[in-house]
C-alpha cells in the first residue's frame, strides 16, 4: 500500500511519538538515520552514511537502505529527503540533476511494500523547511520561509501552519528569480537570485572581481579584514536582501530562516541585506518578519528526513 499525505484524513497511529527512519539522499552522500520522536524533538539513535555514486543504479542504492532498515524494529514510518524534481504525492523521484541514474523511481512504493509502514517523500528544501519549522529557528511560527543558500538557492514554504509544495512540487524555486538584467549565472540564468546568493554565485562574483577563490575562502579573508572579500559578500548580501523583500511582500511571513553560508557568515551578509530590505520591502511586511540563521547546522539533513516521516504520519 502506498500512503499519501493528501488522502489521509486521520492520524493512523493516534500518537505520533515513537521511532522513525529517515533517509537523506544527496549528491555527495546518503544516510539512514533512526530517531525517537518525543515532546516535539528527536533523539538520534543511530546513523549510517555512505558516499553517493552518481552512476549507481537506484535499485542498488535502495537495497543498501533496506539492508540497514531491516535491522530496526518497531518504527512507525519512513521519511525521505531527496533533491528534486520529484513528485511527493505519488512518491516518485523524477530526475534530480545530481543523481543522473535516478529517473522515475517509485521509491515510496518500493519501501512501503517491503516494510509495511507509511513512507513519505519530500524534496530537500521542503524537508529542511519542515525541520527548521518544527525543531529549529522557525519553531512556533505559522508562516515561515526556509532558504538553503548553499550549493544552490531554494526555498521551502510553510504557509498557515502547513508545508506548501505547489501544483507540481515546484513551489519555492526562488533561485530562478531574475534580479538584474545581467550578472553572475545561477540556475541557468544570468542575474538570478542563485547567481548572487549561493556558493557558486559568490565564487562567480569573485571571478568577476579577478579572484579565484571559493565562498569559504572568501569568508575567511573577509573575516580577516580583506576589503575586496568583504565587498563581494556585501554584494551577495544586497541581492539576498532584494530577494527577501520580494518574498516578504508576496508571502508576508513571520520568519525567514536561512541556512548554510548565511548561518556561517551572517555578519558579512546582514548589513547590506538589511539596507536593501529597508529600500525595497513594504514596512508593514518587513517589520513583522524576523530573519534568522538556521539552527540545525550540519545535522539538518538527518532531521529533515526524520521530520518528513513525522509530518506525513500526522496526516
Amino acid at each position: 500500500m502506498i500512503y499519501k499525505r493528501d488522502v489521509l484524513c486521520y492520524n493512523p497511529f493516534g500518537d505520533v511519538m515513537g521511532k522513525y527512519i529517515g533517509i537523506d539522499i544527496g549528491g555527495t552522500k546518503c544516510a539512514v538515520v533512526v530517531g525517537e520522536y518525543e515532546n516535539e524533538s528527536f533523539r538520534i539513535l543511530s546513523r549510517k552514511a555512505f558516499a553517493t555514486d552518481k552512476n549507481e543504479a537506484p535499485d542498488s542504492v535502495i537495497e543498501k537502505f533496506s539492508e540497514i532498515i531491516e535491522k530496526e524494529k518497531g518504527f512507525k514510518a519512513i521519511g525521505i529527503s531527496c533533491g528534486g524534481p520529484l513528485d511527493s504525492k505519488s512518491g516518485v523521484v523524477l530526475c534530480p540533476p545530481n543523481l543522473p541514474a535516478w529517473k522515475n523511481v517509485p521509491i515510496v512504493e518500493i519501501l512501503s511494500k517491503r516494510f509495511g509502514v507509511p513512507v513519505f517523500l519530500q524534496n530537500d528544501a521542503n524537508a529542511c523547511a519542515l525541520a527548521e519549522w518544527r525543531l529549529g529557528a522557525g519553531k512556533g511560527t505559522k508562516n515561515m520561509i526556509f532558504l538553503t543558500f548553499g550549493t544552490g538557492f531554494g526555498a521551502g514554504l510553510i504557509l498557515d501552519g502547513r508545508l506548501f509544495v505547489g501544483a507540481s512540487d515546484m513551489a519555492g524555486e526562488v533561485g530562478h528569480i531574475r534580479l538584474t538584467e545581467d550578472g553572475p549565472e545561477g540556475y541557468g540564468k544570468n542575474g538570478s537570485a542563485e547567481g548572487y546568493c549561493s556558493g557558486g554565485g559568490i565564487n562567480n562574483l569573485a571571478t568577476l572581481s579577478g579572484l579565484d577563490k571559493t565562498a569559504k575562502e572568501l569568508a575567511e579573508d573577509a573575516k580577516n579584514g580583506d576589503e575586496k572579500a568583504k565587498e563581494i559578500y556585501a554584494t551577495s548580501g544586497k541581492y539576498l536582501g532584494r530577494t527577501l523583500a520580494i518574498l516578504m511582500d508576496v508571502i508576508n511571513p513571520e520568519c525567514i530562516v536561512i541556512g548554510s553560508i548565511f548561518a556561517r557568515s551572517e555578519e558579512l551578509l546582514r548589513p547590506s541585506m538589511e539596507e536593501e530590505i529597508r529600500k525595497e520591502a513594504l514596512s508593514y511586511t518587513a517589520d513583522c518578519c524576523k530573519i534568522k540563521p538556521a539552527l540545525l547546522g550540519d545535522e539538518i539533513g538527518d532531521y529533515a528526513a526524520l521530520i518528513t516521516a513525522v509530518y506525513g504520519a500526522e496526516g
